[in-house]
C-alpha cells in the first residue's frame, strides 16, 4: 500500500477533488421527498354500488368481492367495511410483494365478479403509498364569485395548468357545486294532460342524442353520417314536444318548470370558515418533492393575469415546507456536529492543519455518498439526511483515528523503512487493518436489516443504507487521502504543539495506570460486579422506560376528525363544525384551516355527519403541538357537546391510512354472532375509557342515518294495476330524480334531470301523498298502495378474512403506548364478554410487536456478526468473547439514557440499541488492536494497550457524542425522528468507553489464553 501510494499521488488526490465535485453535483439532481420509497403492501378496493340497505350490500356486493380477492396470489388479509351503497376492501400482501403486479391482479379479480353484482355498480382500485397524500393543498375561495363560477374556474383553468406540471400525478378537485337543469314536473298539470314522469323523462332523453347512422363515401370522400339532435340549452329544453294531437301540441314547458339549479350536494367543503374549493395536488413516486412544488408556484404565479381578481388562492398544506424545514434542521446538525467534533480534535493534537484535512473530508465524504444514492435511486428525505447526520460522528471519526495516529508515530518519532518522506505512509499503514476492521464492525450492524420488513425496515433501510456508503467511502479517504495531505502539510511545528497539549492527558494516563493496576489484581471479581451492576441498572430503567412505535414529531400541524350523531343532516353538521371553525380562528397557533364534511382528506367511506379538518399551525411563536391539540380537542369538548372530536399528527395519520391501522389502539373483537359483537363493543368502550391516559375512544359501531321504509302492499297495488317494481320505478323518479342526458356547455358537460318540486319530497310525510299514475291513466297517492316506516340507522359491517369485526379503537395523551396496551390487555381480560366472542390486538401496537420483535432478530444478529468479526480478526475466543458481552453491558446501559431523558423505546431507539453494538466495537479494534499478536494479555500488556489507546479512544467518543448532540437536542423540525437514536447512540457511548478501557482488559485478562499469531 506505501509504494502504491507514494506513486499514485497526483491520482489519488485528483480522484478526491473529482468525486466531491461529482458528488455535489449529485446531490443538486438527487429528488426530495418527506419519505423514503416504500412499497406499502396494500390495495384498496372502493366499491360504489348506488342506495341500497347494509344488509344487501354485504350479500350482494362485499361477500363476492372478498371471495374474488382472496384468490388473488400472496393475499395474507382481506379486511372489507360497508355502508348503505358503498364498500371499501383493504387487500393487505406480505411486504416486499409486487405491488403493481397485485393492483392489476386484484382489479382483474373484481372485474371476474362484476357480472354477478347489482346493474350500476362501479369499482376503483388504489395501491397505497405515500403519494396518496396530497404533496399541495390549495383552497379557493371568493367573496362574490358563486361555488359553481369557483369549481368552474378550479376543474376547467387550474387543474389542467397543474396537471401538466413535470412529477405531477394527479390533481383532484373537492367542494363547490356543479350546474344543473333541473326539469321540475307539476304532478296535476301532467295528470290533467294523461302523461307521466317517466313519459316526460322518456321523450327528454330521445330528444337529446348524438348518434352515427354510418359512413358515406361520395366523389372520393369518406363521410361520417352523424343525426345531431342534442338540447342546446334551458330554452331547447323548454321548447320540446312531448305530446301532439287534436288537442295541439304540448311543449315541456306546459307541464314543467325548467331550472338552473346546483346537482344536490351531500358534501360541504370550507376554508378559512369561508365556503371553499380544495385543489389537491399528488406527486409520482419519483418525484422531486420541493422542485415540484416550487413549478406549481411558478405556473401560479405567472397565471394570475387570467385568475379572477375576487379568487384567492390558498395554501392550507404544504409537505414541501416540511421537507425543507427538514433538510435544513439536519443540515445544521450536519455543520453543528462537524463544528464540534473539529473543536475536539484542536482540544486534543492543537493542529490546524489536521482541522483543516477533516474539514476537507467531511464534506467530500458527504458529497460522494449523494452518488451512491443516486446510483441506488434513492431520494434526500427525512432518513437518509439522518443518516448523513447520523454518520457525521463516525466519517470524522475515521479521519481523526487515523491523523491521531500519525501525530502519535511522528511524536515517537518512529520512521518506517522508507526514505523520511514517506514515514507519514508508512505509520498510515501500520492503522490499515485496525481501522478497516472498525469500519466493518459498524457496517455488519446494518446487514441484518436487509431481512427487515414493515415500516421499520422501510424507513430505516434507508438509513442504514445511506449510513453504510458514507462509512465505506469514509474508510476510503481515511486510508488513501488523510495520509497523502497530512504528508504534505503536518510540520515539526504541529508536533511540538500536540506535545504541549497531551500534559493534560499524560496526568490522566497516568491515573488510568494506577486504577488498571489494581482492576487487573483482581480482574475476575471486578469484572463480575461490574458486569451485574450494569445489567442490573440497566434492567431496572428498562422496567421504567415508556415504549412507543414512531417517535413524536411537530410537524407543523394536525388533523382533526369528528363525528356527528347518526343521522345528522348536512346543514346541521355544519352548523356544529360553524362552532368549531369560530374556535379555531380564535386559536392564536392557527394559521390556517380546510374543512371537508362528507369527504375525507385520505379518502375512505364517509357520511354527511362526518370528516376532518386539516389544521395548519404558525411557523414560529407557538405552543408546543400536543398542548395546542389538547387545548383545541378540550374547548370543542366543553362548547360543542353535539360532536365527537379526535386529533392525530400528520405522520401519524399518513402512516394509518398507508398501513390500516390508524390508531394507537385497536381491540379487535371477532365472532360468528354479529349481536353478540354488538353486546361487547360497549362493555370494552366503557372499560378502557376509565384508564388514564385513553382517549377518544371508539365503539367501531359506525351507525349510519335513519331510513325511511316503503313497503308496498301487493294486492292494494295490483288492484291499482300496479306492481312493486313499477312503484319503485315512479319514486326513484319523483324522490331522487333521474338524469336523462346531458348539454355540452364549452368544455363542460351540464345534467339534465328530471324531478319534482321540493315541496313533494322535503318532508317524510309528503312522501305519503307523493302521486302515482297507473297505467289506466288515474292518480293515486302513495299511501293507498304502500306503507312507511322509519327505521332506526344501521351500522356499518365491518369484516376481516369473511369473518364479522368490531373495532374498538382509541388514542393516547400523555402516556406511552407500551403502558397503556398492558393496562388495557389486562382490562379487557378481566371482562366477561358473550360467549364466541374472541379478542385480538392491532392498530399501531400490533406493527409496533411485529418491529421490535424483527429488530431484536436484527440486535441479537448484529451481536453474533460482530463476535465472529473479532474471532476472524484476533484469532482467539477470549478476545471475541470479552468485546461480545462489553456491547451486551453497553446495549443495556442506553435504557438508562432513555429513561433518564423520558425517551420512549421506540424503533427509532431500538435502531441506536442496535447501533451501540457497532460503534462500541470501533473501539474494542482500536484497543484490541494494539495488543502485541504473540503474547499472552498479562496486565503489563493490557495497560500499555489502553495507555496507548487512550487519546484515540477518547477523541473517538467525544467526537461522535458531540456529532450526534444537535440531533439528540432536537434542534429543528427534521431532527425528531432520529432524536431517540442519538440519544441511545450517546448514552451506549458514555457507557461504552470506560467499558472497553477498563471493563473489557479486566475480563480479557481472566479470559485469555496466549494469542495466536494474526494473519497479515
Amino acid at each position: 500500500m506505501t509504494r502504491w501510494l507514494s506513486g499514485q499521488v497526483r491520482f489519488v488526490l485528483l480522484a478526491f477533488v473529482l468525486l466531491a465535485l461529482a458528488g455535489s453535483a449529485a446531490a443538486f439532481r438527487l429528488p426530495v421527498s418527506l419519505f423514503p420509497k416504500i412499497d406499502f403492501p396494500r390495495v384498496v378496493v372502493a366499491v360504489d354500488a348506488g342506495d341500497r340497505p347494509v344488509e344487501q350490500m354485504v350479500s350482494q356486493v362485499t361477500r363476492p368481492v372478498e371471495r374474488a380477492l382472496r384468490t388473488v396470489p400472496g393475499v395474507a388479509s382481506v379486511r372489507s367495511t360497508s355502508s348503505r351503497g358503498s364498500a371499501e376492501l383493504s387487500v393487505n400482501f406480505a411486504w416486499g410483494a409486487d405491488m403493481v403486479a397485485a393492483t392489476l391482479q386484484a382489479e382483474s379479480a373484481v372485474n371476474a365478479v362484476m357480472p354477478d353484482l347489482p346493474p350500476g355498480t362501479r369499482f376503483e382500485v388504489r395501491r397505497m403509498d405515500p403519494t396518496v397524500f396530497p404533496v399541495l393543498g390549495l383552497a379557493l375561495v371568493s367573496p362574490s364569485r358563486d361555488p359553481v363560477a369557483l369549481r368552474d374556474f378550479a376543474q376547467l383553468q387550474l387543474a389542467p395548468l397543474l396537471s401538466s406540471t413535470p412529477g405531477v400525478a394527479s390533481v383532484t378537485v373537492q367542494g363547490g357545486q356543479e350546474k344543473e337543469y333541473q326539469v321540475l314536473a307539476d304532478p296535476a298539470r301532467l295528470q290533467a294532460l294523461g302523461l307521466s314522469v317517466e313519459d316526460l323523462a322518456r321523450v327528454l332523453s330521445s330528444n337529446n342524442v348524438v348518434v352515427a347512422a354510418g359512413r358515406l363515401e361520395d366523389r372520393y370522400r369518406l363521410y361520417l353520417v352523424l343525426t345531431d339532435n342534442q338540447l342546446t340549452g334551458i330554452d331547447d329544453i323548454r321548447r320540446t314536444v312531448i305530446r301532439t294531437g287534436v288537442r295541439g301540441v304540448v311543449e315541456l314547458d306546459d307541464i314543467a318548470d325548467v331550472v338552473v339549479r346546483q346537482t344536490p350536494q351531500w358534501t360541504r367543503v370550507t376554508s378559512q370558515g369561508q365556503d371553499a374549493v380544495l385543489v389537491n395536488i399528488r406527486q409520482t413516486p419519483d418525484a422531486n418533492s420541493v422542485g415540484l412544488v416550487k413549478e406549481v408556484r411558478r405556473r401560479i404565479d405567472a397565471f394570475k393575469a387570467e385568475t379572477p381578481a375576487d379568487v384567492q388562492i390558498i395554501t392550507f398544506y404544504d409537505q414541501s415546507q416540511l421537507v425543507t424545514a427538514a433538510a435544513g434542521s439536519v443540515r445544521d446538525a450536519i455543520l453543528l456536529g462537524a463544528l464540534l467534533a473539529g473543536v475536539v480534535l484542536f482540544v486534543f493534537l492543537r493542529s490546524l492543519r489536521f482541522m483543516l484535512i477533516v474539514a476537507l473530508m467531511l464534506p467530500a465524504v458527504l458529497a460522494t455518498t449523494c452518488i451512491a444514492l443516486g446510483l441506488l435511486g434513492m431520494s434526500f428525505n427525512m432518513m437518509t439526511l439522518g443518516g448523513m447526520a447520523a454518520a457525521v460522528g463516525l466519517v470524522v471519526d475515521d479521519a481523526v483515528v487515523m491523523l491521531e495516529h500519525l501525530m502519535r508515530r511522528l511524536q515517537e518519532k518512529r520512521r518506517g523503512a522508507e526514505a523520511g518522506e514517506n514515514g507519514v505512509l508508512v505509520s498510515a499503514a501500520e492503522m490499515a487493518r485496525p481501522l478497516i476492521g472498525s469500519t466493518l464492525a459498524t457496517i455488519l450492524v446494518f446487514a441484518p436489516l436487509a431481512f427487515l420488513s414493515g415500516v421499520t425496515g422501510g424507513f430505516f433501510k434507508a438509513l442504514a443504507v445511506t449510513m453504510s456508503a458514507s462509512l465505506a467511502v469514509s474508510l476510503i479517504f481515511a486510508l488513501f487521502v488523510a495520509p497523502l495531505l497530512a504528508e504534505r502539510w503536518v510540520r515539526e511545528r504541529d508536533v511540538e504543539q500536540a506535545e504541549r497539549a497531551g500534559g493534560l492527558l499524560e496526568r490522566f494516563g497516568g491515573r488510568y495506570e494506577t486504577l488498571m493496576t489494581r482492576v487487573l489484581g483482581r480482574p475476575g471479581r471486578l469484572a463480575l460486579i461490574v458486569g451485574l451492576v450494569v445489567l442490573l441498572i440497566g434492567g431496572l430503567a428498562y422496567t421504567r422506560v415508556g415504549s412507543g412505535f414512531m417517535p413524536k414529531m411537530d410537524e407543523g400541524g394536525f388533523i382533526l376528525d369528528y363525528y356527528a350523531a347518526p343521522g345528522t343532516s348536512l346543514s346541521e353538521t355544519d352548523r356544529l363544525l360553524r362552532q368549531v371553525e369560530t374556535i379555531l380562528q380564535a386559536t392564536p397557533d392557527v394559521e390556517s384551516y380546510s374543512r371537508r364534511t362528507g369527504l375525507q382528506l385520505g379518502g375512505g367511506l364517509s357520511e354527511a355527519n362526518e370528516g376532518d379538518f386539516f389544521v395548519r399551525l404558525k411557523a414560529k411563536g407557538r405552543r408546543p403541538l400536543e398542548v395546542v391539540t389538547a387545548d383545541v380537542r378540550s374547548k370543542i369538548e366543553a362548547s360543542v357537546p353535539g360532536l365527537t372530536v379526535e386529533t392525530a399528527q400528520l405522520m401519524e395519520d399518513l402512516i394509518g391510512d398507508l398501513t390500516a391501522v390508524p390508531q394507537p389502539i385497536e381491540v379487535k373483537l371477532l365472532g360468528a354472532d354479529m349481536a353478540a359483537l354488538k353486546t361487547a363493543s360497549p362493555m370494552v368502550v366503557d372499560a378502557i375509557g376509565k384508564i388514564r391516559g385513553v382517549v377518544e375512544v371508539s365503539g367501531g359501531l359506525r351507525v349510519a342515518g335513519d331510513a325511511v321504509v316503503i313497503t308496498v302492499d301487493r294486492p292494494a297495488a295490483a288492484l291499482e294495476g300496479l306492481d312493486p317494481e313499477a312503484v319503485t320505478r315512479q319514486l326513484q323518479l319523483l324522490v331522487g330524480g333521474n338524469v336523462i342526458g346531458q348539454i355540452q356547455e364549452g368544455e363542460k358537460l351540464v345534467g339534465v334531470r328530471v324531478w319534482t318540486a321540493g315541496d313533494l319530497r322535503d318532508r317524510v310525510r309528503a312522501l305519503e301523498t307523493v302521486p302515482l299514475r297507473a297505467p289506466d291513466g288515474h292518480t293515486l297517492p302513495l299511501s293507498r298502495v304502500a306503507t312507511l316506516t322509519i327505521a332506526p340507522g344501521q351500522p356499518q359491517v365491518t369484516r376481516e378474512n369473511l369473518q364479522p369485526l368490531v373495532a374498538v379503537t382509541a388514542r393516547l395523551d400523555q402516556r406511552d403506548l407500551g403502558s397503556a396496551m398492558r393496562e388495557v390487555q389486562r382490562t379487557v381480560a378481566s371482562l366477561s364478554l358473550p360467549s364466541g366472542v374472541r379478542v385480538e390486538y392491532g392498530g399501531l401496537y400490533a406493527e409496533q410487536q411485529k418491529s421490535f420483535r424483527d429488530l431484536a432478530v436484527v440486535f441479537v444478529s448484529a451481536l453474533a456478526l460482530v463476535g465472529l468479526l473479532f474471532l476472524y480478526l484476533f484469532q482467539g475466543w477470549a478476545a471475541a468473547a470479552s468485546i461480545v458481552i462489553t456491547l451486551v453491558l453497553a446495549a443495556s446501559s442506553v435504557f438508562l439514557g432513555l429513561w433518564a431523558t423520558g425517551t420512549e423505546l421506540n424503533i427509532s431507539a431500538m435502531m441506536g440499541l442496535t447501533m451501540v453494538i457497532g460503534i462500541v466495537a470501533e473501539l474494542g479494534v482500536f484497543y484490541l488492536a494494539e495488543l502485541p499478536p504473540n503474547q499472552r494479555a498479562d496486565a503489563k500488556t493490557l495497560i500499555a494497550a489502553g495507555r496507548a489507546r487512550l487519546r484515540p479512544i477518547l477523541m473517538s467518543a467525544l467526537i461522535a457524542i458531540l456529532a450526534l448532540a444537535p440531533l439528540a437536542l432536537g434542534l429543528g423540525e427534521g431532527s425528531a425522528m432520529q432524536k431517540p437514536l442519538a440519544i441511545a447512540i450517546i448514552t451506549g457511548l458514555i457507557a461504552g468507553v470506560p467499558l472497553i478501557l477498563i471493563f473489557c482488559p479486566a475480563l480479557l485478562a481472566r479470559l485469555s489464553t496466549p494469542l495466536r499469531e494474526r494473519p497479515q
